[in-house]
Protein backbone atom coordinates (compact mmCIF):
# COMPACT_ATOMS: atom_id res chain seq x y z
CA UNK A 1 0.00 0.00 0.00
CA UNK A 2 1.29 3.53 -1.00
CA UNK A 3 0.12 5.90 0.99
CA UNK A 4 -1.25 9.19 -0.15
CA UNK A 5 1.60 11.58 0.56
CA UNK A 6 0.45 14.50 -1.26
CA UNK A 7 -0.24 16.83 1.53
CA UNK A 8 2.47 19.38 2.42
CA UNK A 9 3.10 20.87 5.55
CA UNK A 10 6.16 22.83 6.94
CA UNK A 11 9.38 20.51 7.57
CA UNK A 12 9.48 19.87 11.77
CA UNK A 13 10.54 16.97 13.56
CA UNK A 14 8.61 15.43 16.48
CA UNK A 15 10.59 13.42 19.26
CA UNK A 16 8.88 11.41 22.10
CA UNK A 17 11.09 10.82 25.37
CA UNK A 18 10.71 8.44 28.67
CA UNK A 19 14.03 9.18 30.63
CA UNK A 20 11.57 10.31 34.02
CA UNK A 21 10.95 6.39 34.30
CA UNK A 22 14.08 4.69 35.59
CA UNK A 23 14.79 1.42 36.95
CA UNK A 24 16.77 0.43 40.02
CA UNK A 25 20.11 -1.32 38.70
CA UNK A 26 22.92 -2.54 40.24
CA UNK A 27 25.89 0.02 41.32
CA UNK A 28 27.97 -0.66 38.47
CA UNK A 29 26.02 -1.69 35.94
CA UNK A 30 27.07 -1.45 32.37
CA UNK A 31 23.94 0.05 31.40
CA UNK A 32 24.14 4.06 30.46
CA UNK A 33 20.67 4.97 32.05
CA UNK A 34 21.61 8.85 32.21
CA UNK A 35 22.58 8.55 28.85
CA UNK A 36 18.94 9.50 27.80
CA UNK A 37 18.20 12.35 30.56
CA UNK A 38 21.52 13.86 29.21
CA UNK A 39 20.75 13.53 25.62
CA UNK A 40 16.77 15.49 26.06
CA UNK A 41 18.72 18.17 28.29
CA UNK A 42 21.94 18.99 25.49
CA UNK A 43 19.17 19.06 22.55
CA UNK A 44 16.97 21.26 24.39
CA UNK A 45 19.68 23.64 25.64
CA UNK A 46 21.66 23.60 22.02
CA UNK A 47 18.69 24.86 19.95
CA UNK A 48 18.68 22.08 18.21
CA UNK A 49 15.19 20.88 19.51
CA UNK A 50 12.67 23.15 20.93
CA UNK A 51 10.70 21.98 23.81
CA UNK A 52 7.47 22.04 21.70
CA UNK A 53 8.47 19.08 19.87
CA UNK A 54 9.54 17.22 22.25
CA UNK A 55 6.59 14.84 24.17
CA UNK A 56 6.78 12.63 26.98
CA UNK A 57 5.84 8.75 25.21
CA UNK A 58 2.91 7.32 27.12
CA UNK A 59 3.41 3.07 28.07
CA UNK A 60 2.33 0.90 25.40
CA UNK A 61 -1.15 -1.10 26.31
CA UNK A 62 -0.29 -4.89 27.01
CA UNK A 63 -2.55 -6.24 24.44
CA UNK A 64 -0.40 -4.19 21.74
CA UNK A 65 2.97 -5.83 23.31
CA UNK A 66 1.45 -9.29 22.24
CA UNK A 67 1.07 -8.73 18.37
CA UNK A 68 4.95 -9.09 18.15
CA UNK A 69 5.60 -11.25 22.06
CA UNK A 70 4.34 -14.45 23.14
CA UNK A 71 1.42 -14.82 25.73
CA UNK A 72 3.75 -16.45 28.46
CA UNK A 73 6.61 -14.19 27.89
CA UNK A 74 4.48 -10.61 28.59
CA UNK A 75 2.75 -12.33 30.93
CA UNK A 76 6.24 -13.22 32.65
CA UNK A 77 7.64 -9.90 32.51
CA UNK A 78 4.35 -7.70 33.48
CA UNK A 79 4.03 -9.99 36.41
CA UNK A 80 7.94 -10.22 37.81
CA UNK A 81 7.93 -13.77 37.10
CA UNK A 82 11.37 -14.19 34.88
CA UNK A 83 13.80 -17.08 36.35
CA UNK A 84 17.21 -16.09 37.21
CA UNK A 85 18.70 -17.36 34.01
CA UNK A 86 16.13 -15.13 32.27
CA UNK A 87 17.00 -12.12 34.30
CA UNK A 88 20.92 -13.17 33.09
CA UNK A 89 20.16 -12.86 29.27
CA UNK A 90 18.60 -9.86 29.68
CA UNK A 91 21.00 -8.34 31.44
CA UNK A 92 18.34 -6.56 34.18
CA UNK A 93 17.16 -7.40 37.54
CA UNK A 94 13.10 -7.54 37.37
CA UNK A 95 11.45 -4.50 38.63
CA UNK A 96 8.09 -2.42 38.59
CA UNK A 97 10.10 0.07 37.00
CA UNK A 98 11.51 -2.33 34.29
CA UNK A 99 8.51 -2.92 33.26
CA UNK A 100 7.28 0.75 33.54
CA UNK A 101 10.18 2.42 31.08
CA UNK A 102 10.19 -0.84 28.94
CA UNK A 103 6.42 -0.14 28.09
CA UNK A 104 7.03 3.49 27.58
CA UNK A 105 10.03 3.04 25.25
CA UNK A 106 7.84 1.26 22.82
CA UNK A 107 5.26 3.57 23.28
CA UNK A 108 7.48 6.68 22.31
CA UNK A 109 8.66 4.59 19.17
CA UNK A 110 4.79 3.83 18.19
CA UNK A 111 3.45 7.44 19.11
CA UNK A 112 7.06 8.49 16.50
CA UNK A 113 5.43 6.19 13.62
CA UNK A 114 1.87 7.99 13.91
CA UNK A 115 3.44 11.46 13.98
CA UNK A 116 5.81 10.97 10.81
CA UNK A 117 3.26 8.96 8.63
CA UNK A 118 0.76 12.26 9.50
CA UNK A 119 3.45 14.47 8.82
CA UNK A 120 2.35 13.62 4.96
CA UNK A 121 5.58 13.74 2.32
CA UNK A 122 8.57 13.37 3.88
CA UNK A 123 7.99 16.97 5.64
CA UNK A 124 8.16 15.13 9.10
CA UNK A 125 10.31 12.89 10.68
CA UNK A 126 10.07 11.97 14.34
CA UNK A 127 12.32 10.13 16.97
CA UNK A 128 12.16 8.29 20.31
CA UNK A 129 15.21 8.43 22.72
CA UNK A 130 14.72 5.32 23.40
CA UNK A 131 13.75 2.27 21.82
CA UNK A 132 15.63 0.70 19.56
CA UNK A 133 15.35 -2.82 21.52
CA UNK A 134 16.12 -5.10 18.55
CA UNK A 135 17.78 -7.87 20.98
CA UNK A 136 14.53 -8.48 22.20
CA UNK A 137 12.86 -11.83 20.95
CA UNK A 138 9.29 -12.95 20.61
CA UNK A 139 9.46 -15.10 23.43
CA UNK A 140 12.13 -13.58 25.51
CA UNK A 141 14.37 -10.62 26.08
CA UNK A 142 18.41 -10.59 26.20
CA UNK A 143 20.97 -7.52 25.56
CA UNK A 144 19.13 -5.18 27.56
CA UNK A 145 16.36 -5.23 25.20
CA UNK A 146 12.66 -5.97 26.96
CA UNK A 147 10.11 -5.76 23.91
CA UNK A 148 11.13 -5.33 20.57
CA UNK A 149 10.14 -1.62 19.64
CA UNK A 150 10.03 -1.57 15.96
CA UNK A 151 8.40 -5.38 15.80
CA UNK A 152 5.36 -3.96 18.03
CA UNK A 153 5.21 -0.77 15.97
CA UNK A 154 5.10 -2.65 12.37
CA UNK A 155 2.39 -5.23 13.78
CA UNK A 156 0.04 -2.66 15.52
CA UNK A 157 0.25 -0.31 12.15
CA UNK A 158 -0.24 -3.38 10.25
CA UNK A 159 -3.22 -4.23 12.54
CA UNK A 160 -4.87 -1.02 11.84
CA UNK A 161 -4.42 -0.92 8.40
CA UNK A 162 -2.07 2.25 8.35
CA UNK A 163 0.77 0.47 6.59
CA UNK A 164 1.56 -2.53 5.03
CA UNK A 165 5.04 -2.51 4.42
CA UNK A 166 8.10 -1.33 6.20
CA UNK A 167 11.77 -1.35 6.06
CA UNK A 168 13.90 -1.90 9.38
CA UNK A 169 17.37 0.03 8.88
CA UNK A 170 19.34 -1.33 11.72
CA UNK A 171 23.14 0.39 11.74
CA UNK A 172 23.61 -0.46 15.50
CA UNK A 173 26.65 -1.99 15.59
CA UNK A 174 25.29 -5.36 17.03
CA UNK A 175 22.88 -7.42 14.85
CA UNK A 176 19.57 -6.87 15.51
CA UNK A 177 19.14 -10.46 15.92
CA UNK A 178 15.60 -10.22 18.00
CA UNK A 179 14.29 -7.65 14.71
CA UNK A 180 15.63 -10.65 12.38
CA UNK A 181 14.02 -13.49 14.24
CA UNK A 182 10.21 -11.86 14.44
CA UNK A 183 10.01 -11.19 10.90
CA UNK A 184 11.87 -14.16 9.41
CA UNK A 185 9.84 -15.42 6.39
CA UNK A 186 7.77 -12.31 6.23
CA UNK A 187 7.72 -10.40 2.76
CA UNK A 188 5.84 -7.07 4.12
CA UNK A 189 8.44 -6.31 6.12
CA UNK A 190 12.44 -5.78 4.91
CA UNK A 191 15.47 -5.72 7.98
CA UNK A 192 18.65 -4.36 6.79
CA UNK A 193 21.55 -5.08 9.03
CA UNK A 194 24.93 -3.39 8.77
CA UNK A 195 27.09 -4.90 12.07
CA UNK A 196 30.11 -6.32 13.08
CA UNK A 197 31.05 -9.73 11.96
CA UNK A 198 32.87 -10.72 15.16
CA UNK A 199 30.56 -8.49 17.48
CA UNK A 200 27.15 -9.58 19.86
CA UNK A 201 25.43 -11.34 19.06
CA UNK A 202 27.90 -14.46 18.22
CA UNK A 203 25.23 -16.37 16.75
CA UNK A 204 23.66 -14.57 14.34
CA UNK A 205 19.95 -14.31 12.88
CA UNK A 206 18.94 -14.10 8.69
CA UNK A 207 17.86 -10.49 8.26
CA UNK A 208 16.58 -10.11 4.67
CA UNK A 209 19.89 -8.18 3.84
CA UNK A 210 23.05 -8.39 6.48
CA UNK A 211 26.07 -6.90 5.86
CA UNK A 212 29.08 -7.86 7.80
CA UNK A 213 31.87 -5.90 8.85
CA UNK A 214 35.19 -6.45 9.85
CA UNK A 215 36.61 -4.54 13.38
CA UNK A 216 38.38 -1.00 12.68
CA UNK A 217 36.54 -0.99 8.80
CA UNK A 218 36.68 3.00 9.45
CA UNK A 219 34.57 5.53 7.40
CA UNK A 220 35.07 4.93 4.08
CA UNK A 221 34.79 1.34 4.34
CA UNK A 222 31.61 1.85 6.36
CA UNK A 223 30.08 4.24 4.11
CA UNK A 224 30.91 2.90 0.68
CA UNK A 225 28.84 -0.13 2.14
CA UNK A 226 25.98 1.58 3.14
CA UNK A 227 25.86 3.67 -0.23
CA UNK A 228 26.11 0.10 -2.42
CA UNK A 229 23.32 -1.19 -0.33
CA UNK A 230 20.95 1.15 0.70
CA UNK A 231 19.12 2.70 -2.72
CA UNK A 232 18.50 -0.60 -3.89
CA UNK A 233 17.14 -2.41 -0.78
CA UNK A 234 14.70 1.21 -0.50
CA UNK A 235 13.58 0.72 -3.68
CA UNK A 236 13.12 -3.20 -3.30
CA UNK A 237 11.52 -2.26 -0.14
CA UNK A 238 8.24 -0.27 -1.17
CA UNK A 239 8.28 0.60 2.09
CA UNK A 240 5.15 2.73 3.89
CA UNK A 241 7.58 3.41 6.51
CA UNK A 242 11.09 3.67 7.57
CA UNK A 243 12.28 2.42 11.19
CA UNK A 244 15.91 3.82 11.23
CA UNK A 245 18.33 2.15 14.32
CA UNK A 246 20.71 5.14 14.87
CA UNK A 247 23.01 3.11 16.22
CA UNK A 248 26.31 5.18 18.07
CA UNK A 249 28.22 2.04 19.06
CA UNK A 250 30.09 1.83 15.83
CA UNK A 251 32.20 4.81 17.15
CA UNK A 252 35.59 4.22 17.70
CA UNK A 253 35.40 5.25 21.39
CA UNK A 254 32.64 2.40 22.18
CA UNK A 255 33.82 0.32 24.68
CA UNK A 256 31.49 -2.39 22.61
CA UNK A 257 31.84 -1.23 18.83
CA UNK A 258 35.43 -1.92 17.09
CA UNK A 259 34.60 -0.65 13.95
CA UNK A 260 36.47 2.69 14.78
CA UNK A 261 33.51 4.96 12.86
CA UNK A 262 34.70 8.95 13.90
CA UNK A 263 32.15 11.64 14.91
CA UNK A 264 31.73 13.28 11.68
CA UNK A 265 32.09 9.51 9.60
CA UNK A 266 28.40 8.74 11.76
CA UNK A 267 26.94 11.89 10.86
CA UNK A 268 27.82 11.50 7.70
CA UNK A 269 26.44 8.10 7.80
CA UNK A 270 22.73 9.40 9.47
CA UNK A 271 22.85 12.27 6.45
CA UNK A 272 23.17 9.76 4.06
CA UNK A 273 20.22 7.95 5.53
CA UNK A 274 17.98 10.69 5.89
CA UNK A 275 18.39 12.71 3.10
CA UNK A 276 17.36 9.53 1.07
CA UNK A 277 14.68 8.95 3.17
CA UNK A 278 13.40 12.31 2.32
CA UNK A 279 14.30 12.10 -1.53
CA UNK A 280 11.67 9.17 -1.47
CA UNK A 281 9.00 10.95 0.59
CA UNK A 282 9.09 7.99 2.87
CA UNK A 283 7.80 8.67 6.64
CA UNK A 284 11.40 7.87 8.98
CA UNK A 285 11.38 6.88 12.84
CA UNK A 286 14.74 7.53 14.30
CA UNK A 287 15.53 5.38 17.25
CA UNK A 288 18.84 5.08 19.72
CA UNK A 289 20.90 2.28 19.55
CA UNK A 290 24.40 1.43 21.48
CA UNK A 291 25.78 4.18 23.72
CA UNK A 292 28.92 2.61 25.64
CA UNK A 293 31.66 5.06 25.08
CA UNK A 294 33.79 6.51 28.11
CA UNK A 295 33.26 9.44 28.57
CA UNK A 296 29.36 8.46 28.14
CA UNK A 297 29.54 12.34 26.54
CA UNK A 298 31.18 10.84 23.65
CA UNK A 299 28.06 8.74 22.95
CA UNK A 300 25.80 11.79 23.66
CA UNK A 301 27.83 13.83 21.10
CA UNK A 302 27.19 10.87 18.35
CA UNK A 303 23.04 10.92 19.22
CA UNK A 304 23.12 14.46 19.48
CA UNK A 305 25.00 14.79 15.63
CA UNK A 306 22.50 12.41 14.47
CA UNK A 307 19.26 15.13 15.36
CA UNK A 308 21.65 17.33 13.86
CA UNK A 309 21.76 16.16 10.43
CA UNK A 310 17.67 15.45 11.15
CA UNK A 311 17.33 18.90 11.86
CA UNK A 312 19.59 19.72 8.71
CA UNK A 313 17.27 17.79 6.44
CA UNK A 314 14.30 18.56 7.75
CA UNK A 315 14.13 22.13 8.66
CA UNK A 316 14.66 24.33 11.65
CA UNK A 317 13.06 24.45 15.05
CA UNK A 318 9.95 25.54 15.62
CA UNK A 319 9.71 28.48 18.56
Amino acid sequence: MWLDRSRTTLPSVRVYHCDGYAMPLPEGHRFPQTKYRLLRERLLSEGVLSPGELVEAEPIEPWALRLAHTDAYVDAILDGALTPADERKLGFPWSEGLVQRSRASVGGTVSAARAALDGGAGQLIAGNLAGGTHHAFAGRGEGYCVFNDHAVTVRLLQREGLIERALIVDLDVHQGNGTAAIFAGDDSVLTFSMHGAKNFPFRKERSSLDVDLPDGCGDAGYLGLLEQHLPRLLEQSKADLLLYQAGVDPLAEDGLGRLDLSLDGLRARDRFVLRLARAHALPIVLTLGGGYAKPISLSVEAHLGTYREARAVFGPAAR
